[in-house]
């Protein structure tokens, strides 16, 4: 395995390899991250990772500085996992002084994450671009729990015609139900045992919908009565939206839809989500 740090040695290296299969991160790994390295490595004939922890995507209220880090045990997994190729760049590597342009997806920013977190995705989808024409991978790798995430990368890939194939691999979860995540390091015990009520309000909207219910606002309704019931959890959002607009549903129609909720215990926020499968 290969760690570079610099774009023009990075792009040495990767000239040796022909189909790449890429998973951008930002590090501190956990085991939903090495599912896709394991996806990546399955399909793939190599594997590159980039571990950069993107401060564009940042508030100036979020956690960037404290963001947990752990750069060599990251590089001990991604080795055990059979990694090729490992990206590990400066912040000033990825954004050299007079540094100015953006990728903007402006219907991005009214929903969701994006309403919650203004730049959220200008920075996510600057970055991952930067990091496509930097890794010219033919598949990257995404975890479904960043749903809206993943609904901007693909749109991304299609408006400026990147040739990568973009493939979603679902969330892991704890036995609980709680989806992995770096953040859960922030949880002390009692916010982590309160946590999986994310997880109940999604899977109980979903058996809903699979007993037949299709109205936006009832499904949103009980996700809110679930998660009302834990003191220790204060949803930013609770949503049922179409799948790839992001657009709050009344009705759901054959498309199917996406639930998806944010919430905050303390100054920990986690998200999750389930997709809802359209009817037969």
């Amino acid at each position: 395995m290969k760690v570079l740090t610099t774009i023009a040695d990075f792009r040495r290296e990767r000239a040796a390899f022909g189909s790449l299969g890429f998973v951008p991160t930002m590090g501190y790994l956990h085991q939903g991250h090495l599912a896709l390295v394991e996806r990546a490595r399955a399909e793939c004939p190599a594997v590159a990772v980039s571990i950069f922890v993107n401060p564009t995507q940042f508030g100036p209220n979020e956690d960037y500085a404290r963001y947990p880090r752990d750069t060599a045990r990251d590089l001990a997994l991604l080795e055990a996992a059979g990694v090729d190729l490992v990206f590990v760049p400066p912040v000033e590597e990825m954004y050299p002084p007079g540094f100015g342009t953006y990728v903007i997806q402006p219907a991005a920013d009214e929903v969701l994450e994006g309403a919650a977190r203004p730049g959220h995705f200008r920075g996510v989808a600057t970055v991952v671009c930067k990091l496509f024409n930097i890794v010219q991978p033919t598949k990257s790798y995404f975890g479904q729990k960043d749903a809206q995430q993943t609904v901007v990368i693909r749109q991304m890939v299609r408006d400026l015609n990147i040739p990568v194939e973009i493939v979603i691999v679902p969330t892991v979860r704890e036995a609980d139900g709680l989806a992995l995540s770096s953040r859960n390091v922030y949880l002390h015990p009692a916010q982590r045992a309160a946590a999986p009520v994310l997880y109940r309000a999604l899977r109980a909207a979903a058996e809903r919908y699979a007993a037949g219910e299709r109205s936006g606002e009832a499904l949103r309704a009980l996700m809110r009565e679930i998660l009302a019931a834990e003191p220790l959890a204060k949803p930013d959002y609770v949503s049922v939206a179409h799948p790839l607009t992001l657009r709050e549903l009344d009705q759901i129609g054959p498309e199917g839809a996406l639930l998806s909720l944010a919430v905050r215990f303390d100054q920990v926020r986690l998200i999750d989500n389930w997709v809802l499968e359209p009817a037969p």
